[in-house]
């Protein structure tokens, strides 16, 4: 069975938890659901233990929001449950999300606490649309992240280096090997070897053979030799079917001069297996002596930003990293999910927060802006949450988390608005971004982010801050449920 979706692919109005559906009905019930509400969509602690996140999916997602609707399969399945009365079902059948949202523009890097999303709608239109939201920028913000972390460490060789994804066939089904593409073009990736993602987001699509091509043949020579007479002009061959340097090279530069005298060019070999370092110093050495300076080397074989750092760091040789299943299912330490949630900070114009007996969980109530400032060098430097106006030198800041841990804002900051109104209405302010663009913001933010913030291991903290009259806000509700609960 495949993911109901609308007509123009994005998931549709059923693609939700069912307390979503049971909470609709219960405002709808009560007079309740036409109350104006507002909902924060954030995460508490920053993925592959690393300094930063890359926000991606909100394209995608404000594409479902400006056309959900309940389709009349939708309601007849519904009707099927038993749960839902008819003067619900028949309220749904003109419901569309008026809403307007306010997010970070796609490809900035975002942090802990801070409100990536908001969304102002009427209640029961918020709570429908939470389940999409966490799990198209959950996802797509984690593989945007790891895309990036992997491009990072491939461009810290002295040679250069890309990232292609090569993930399809670990991901989780058809949606999340084309979602996780388009997320990691987000993160930096070059190109893809998924012929279905390259058409729908105008890649470049990229490959090799398989060791089943070498097997089909009498020797490895007659597999190369018939792979290149198919496509002289694209040829990139795989070493390792019997042995990367005894054979797999020596017959790629045999076939690489027998390409020349018919008036082409090698592209590449590809190392699959192995010491991706040993190997590839010792390919790009008889390459260059050969005289085939341009042939490129890839690598694939499980790689992820610390394996492409360790080859690098052992003087590695490769051009094109191939990442798959690491990047797609966002494996390592701290991946595998964002922990992104959505969280009521207002109804009717009075803040609302979560308390809990947990302070790292708690949320933080009101509507709130977000402004983040770079420093004197043009590096970014401080996110600060307030009510409205924006910060000002020597205001008092506080963490999110730890009350305790405050500081004064120093002179040498300039402030802009972080986020923007995308949806208002339930329609875009803006057309679609391209994906390219999206992706260049990625890089632009990345190249300010302080070096001891962007690197892989041990990175400094970005700070984000509540000013004193958010710290306020909190602190008067928070103080007002306790009383009221009698703690």
């Amino acid at each position: 069975m495949t993911l109901s979706t609308t007509a123009g692919g994005q998931p549709g109005a059923l693609f939700t938890d069912l307390y979503q559906l049971t909470m609709m009905q219960g405002y709808y019930r009560h007079g309740l659901h036409e109350q104006d509400s507002t909902f924060d969509l954030y995460f508490r602690r920053l993925p592959f233990e690393g300094g930063y996140a890359v926000w991606a999916g909100l394209e995608p997602m404000l594409d479902t929001l400006s056309t959900l609707r309940f389709s009349e399969a939708d309601l007849a399945y519904l009707e099927t449950l038993g749960d839902f009365r008819a003067d619900f079902l028949a309220a749904l059948r003109g419901w569309r999300f008026t809403g307007q949202v306010d997010a970070f523009p796609e490809g900035s890097l975002v942090f802990p606490h801070e409100p990536l999303l908001t969304v102002k709608a009427p209640l029961w239109e918020a709570q429908l649309v939470e389940t999409m939201l966490l799990n198209t920028l959950n996802f797509q913000t984690l593989v945007a992240t790891k895309a990036a972390r992997c491009v990072l460490a491939a461009r810290s060789s002295p040679h250069g280096g890309e990232v292609v994804e090569f993930g399809a066939r670990r991901a989780q089904g058809p949606d999340g090997a084309l979602s996780a593409t388009r997320a990691a073009v987000v993160g930096g990736v070059t190109g893809t070897s998924n012929v279905e993602a390259a058409r729908r987001f105008g890649l470049p699509v990229t490959g090799t053979h398989a060791h089943a091509w070498v097997e089909s043949f009498p020797t490895e020579l007659d597999a190369f030799r018939a792979y290149a007479a198919v496509y002289p002009d694209a040829t990139t061959l795989l070493l390792d079917t019997v042995d990367t340097l005894r054979s797999g090279l020596p017959n790629a530069i045999t076939v690489a001069r027998e390409l020349r005298a018919a008036g082409y060019e090698l592209r590449g070999v590809r190392l699959d297996s192995g010491d991706l370092a040993y190997l590839s110093r010792h390919a790009r050495a008889a390459l260059d002596a050969a005289g085939f300076p341009d042939v490129r080397i890839v690598a694939s074989n499980d790689l992820s930003e610390s394996v492409i750092a360790g080859v690098i760091a052992e003087g590695g040789r490769v051009d094109v990293y191939g990442v798959g299943t690491q990047l797609v299912t966002a494996g390592g330490p701290g991946g595998g999910a964002l922990g992104g949630v959505y969280k009521l900070s207002s109804l009717n114009g009075r803040p609302r927060m979560k308390l809990t007996g947990d302070p790292g969980k708690a949320s933080v109530p009101g509507e709130k802006r977000v402004w983040r400032a770079h420093d004197g060098q043009g590096l970014l430097a401080w996110d600060v949450l307030t009510l409205g106006d924006p910060p000002r030198t020597g205001d008092a800041v506080s963490d999110p988390t730890n009350p305790l841990r405050a500081a004064r804002l120093p002179a040498d900051l300039t402030w802009t608005d972080a986020r923007q109104t995308v949806l208002r209405g339930g329609q875009r302010t803006r057309p679609e971004e391209p994906l390219k663009a999206v992706q260049t913001r990625a890089q632009t933010d990345l190249a300010a982010l302080p070096p001891e913030t962007r690197r892989l291991l041990n990175p400094h903290r970005y700070r984000v801050s509540l000013a004193a009259d958010v710290a306020a806000l909190r602190d008067r509700v928070s103080a007002e449920l306790r009383d009221h609960a009698g703690l």
